[in-house]
């Protein structure tokens, strides 16, 4: 065994026995969500358009709504009003910040890949990249929880992760607070494709934690389509 092996070992066993961690569903000690909750996640077997909710067969643009949204489709494996849901996306993403969460709030949106047969060869046509955080507000979290997201998806399918394609230039106001117009003027204008060149022609994975009202990630959408990708799913662990 090799010693950062051997090194994440024993920090692994030092963090168990000092803080031990407790399944947020049924307070079982040794994880922070138990394979008995984690089994009863309901996960979708469906991909569907981010419009009008029913199904995109073979995973094409929905041709119903081609015309209401940037978005190829959007896949997402669980609700966000399961109350078990939302608690693990909100310690993840709020005080105490938890960022070991995002292992299995990405295995949800491995196994829904996995439930509706989107093969390791189509798969091998994407990229990953993360809708990004203003530096201050990650300065403040100390990760971009999509981000840590779309490393665990990454790993797992062995697609590559593109951090600093997709900019955010100025800060905003958070999403949670606004009303869906609100949403929309305070996303316009605040992403940046750096590198264009990078993701010309290509077919990408938009990652986050949430869809609510969409307006993140059309914005985010909309610059990368002008920047020559081919096609951009929406990637999320839960729909609001």
């Amino acid at each position: 065994m090799s010693m950062k092996k051997s090194f994440a070992k024993i920090k692994e066993f030092l963090i168990d026995m000092f803080f031990p961690r407790f399944c947020l569903g049924c307070s079982k000690e040794g994880s922070w969500l138990c394979e008995d909750c984690q089994a009863i996640l309901d996960i979708r077997n469906v991909a569907v358009c981010p419009i009008c909710l029913l199904r995109t067969p073979d995973f094409k643009t929905c041709n119903r709504c081609k015309n209401k949204t940037n978005l190829s489709g959007l896949l997402w494996p669980l609700p966000y009003q399961n109350l078990l849901v939302k608690k693990l996306i909100h310690q993840f993403k709020y005080d105490p910040f938890i960022k070991e969460l995002s292992f299995p709030l990405a295995n949800c949106i491995i196994n829904h890949l996995l439930l509706i047969e989107f093969s390791r060869e189509q798969l091998k046509d994407f990229i990953l990249i993360p809708i990004p955080l203003h530096n201050k507000r990650k300065k403040w979290r100390g990760f971009n929880q999509a981000e840590e997201i779309a490393k665990e998806i990454g790993n797992y399918f062995d697609i590559p992760v593109l951090n600093n394609v997709l900019t955010r230039q100025k800060e905003t106001l958070p999403q949670i607070d606004l009303e869906e117009k609100q949403r929309k003027e305070n996303i316009k204008g605040v992403f940046v494709c750096q590198k264009p060149e990078l993701i010309k022609n290509r077919k990408i994975f938009l990652v986050d934690d949430v869809y609510t009202t969409g307006s993140t990630m059309e914005e985010a959408t909309k610059i990368l389509k002008s920047a020559g990708a081919k096609e951009v799913w929406g990637l999320v662990i839960a729909r609001g």
